[in-house]
């Protein structure tokens, strides 16, 4: 009798994790198809993160808190204020409008789901939102690029928009890809290599050491973001093998080489290397991991891995919350007026989904994830929650905040908890 006890729990042990996933994957697929459903209602525009301050008055505002912070402080209250209290406040600022970053996720979150469920209406969706993508390039440039719909107020000035930015592109660029796997059109295959050139060409190149360089976050102005750097040594590393021109991947290395060069002794990223950006963040940590991910995959680079393991273990102990959830910061470099972020938690899904079988000690935390985001945070139309705030929820649905984000990282999570879609293991670059 106790043998049979023993391996009836076993046996019960053995099965339930297989359970646990197949109800996981069973919901996520039904979340996402409410989604779907909610995106045809809702439209592809939408408010934003940056409604507040994308039109003139709030735009006004955040220039001059960056000139003179103790009057910006009082010009920015009570947009601040609006944020924490009333989210859906954001409409007396700005209207809607539609975000090639938006459209480039949307894109790869439906050929994910065709990958997943071999329905071919979501691979005609991927197509529709690349359709999308090639209106909305920016003007006045001869290669495909993207950049933001409205004027960027930054401490280094305002970007125009319709302006390129490195931490744009390169989501179209994926997005093409995607879906070039998947039907092998040669024009997909055309702007992939204008893309290519873009960003090799256009965005520019500043010496850090021997073996590094940063690089611009557009096409004109300096460099020093990690971020930037990382998303350019990725699209460049990737270019080299769908365009094979190897002179991509001797810009990517540099790139990269910043990148690595530039990690803290704790495993942690600044956002910047100009002594004032020097904060850490949850979904910035994110993008870098992402591109070494991408890079280490494709390559193999023994200094990507060395460079994750320590990122990882820095992730794992500083930005995440008590709960497990993701947090905003390591340590708040700025008054925060929420708990928990939408877009933190669809990029933390997109990284341990990239990263979990490299470092098992993702998994947890994964798992973990994907059941309150899929449990907690659907909202009774079928779209997401953008942020726990600390007094209850911003539920103002914005594409490029989170929602498109999230719909993207759960279907890639859905696809690659299926038996279709395993991407190989690392590949040498040309000879």
């Amino acid at each position: 009798m106790p043998m049979l006890q023993t391996a009836s729990r076993n046996e019960i042990a053995s099965i339930s994790p297989a359970a646990d996933a197949a109800a996981a994957a069973t919901r996520t697929r039904e979340v996402l198809t409410r989604f779907t459903a909610w995106l045809d209602r809702y439209g592809e525009s939408s408010w934003d993160y940056q409604s507040f301050y994308a039109g003139p008055i709030g735009g006004r505002a955040k220039k001059l808190y960056y000139q003179h912070r103790l009057l910006g402080t009082a010009a920015v209250a009570p947009m601040v204020l609006f944020e924490s209290l009333i989210p859906s406040a954001r409409r007396l600022f700005h209207e809607p409008i539609r975000f090639p970053i938006a459209d480039a996720h949307y894109a790869m979150g439906f050929a994910y789901l065709h990958q997943a469920t071999n329905d071919p209406s979501d691979l005609h969706k991927a197509v529709h939102f690349l359709n999308q993508l090639k209106l909305s390039r920016c003007d006045g440039f001869t290669e495909f690029c993207w950049g933001y719909p409205f004027d960027w107020v930054t401490r280094n000035g305002t970007v125009r928009r319709q302006t390129p930015l490195i931490t744009s592109t390169p989501y179209a660029y994926e997005a093409f890809l995607e879906v070039f796997r998947l039907d092998g059109r040669a024009d997909w295959k055309h702007v992939l290599e204008s893309i290519a050139r873009h960003v090799f060409t256009d965005i520019k190149d500043f010496r850090t050491s021997n073996k590094a360089s940063s690089c611009s976050y557009m096409p004109v102005g300096e460099g020093g973001v990690i971020n930037a750097a990382a998303y350019r040594s990725f699209l460049l590393t990737s270019a080299s093998h769908v365009c094979g021109d190897e002179r991509y991947w001797t810009v990517a290395e540099r790139n990269l080489n910043f990148v690595l060069e530039n990690q803290n002794a704790d495993g942690s990223w600044y956002y910047a290397v100009d002594g004032v950006r020097d904060f850490v963040d949850h979904f910035h940590t994110c993008f870098v991991m992402k591109a070494l991910a991408k890079v280490h995959s494709l390559t193999g680079h023994r200094g990507c891995f060395e460079a994750l393991s320590r990122g990882v273990k820095y992730y794992l102990a500083n930005l995440f919350d008590a709960d497990g959830l993701p947090r905003p910061f390591a340590k708040a470099p700025r008054l925060t007026v929420y708990r928990t972020e939408l877009y933190d938690c669809a990029e933390c899904i997109n990284l341990c989904v990239l990263l979990r079988d490299r470092f098992p000690q993702l998994q947890p935390r994964l798992q973990r994830l994907v059941e309150v985001i899929t449990t907690e945070w659907v909202k009774p139309d079928g779209s997401f929650r953008s942020r726990r705030l600390y007094f209850g929820w911003d539920n103002v649905s914005m594409h490029r905040w989170g929602q498109s984000q999230m719909f993207r990282s759960l279907a890639l999570w859905l696809r690659e908890s299926t038996a279709v879609g395993r991407k190989p293991g690392p590949v040498p670059l040309p000879a």
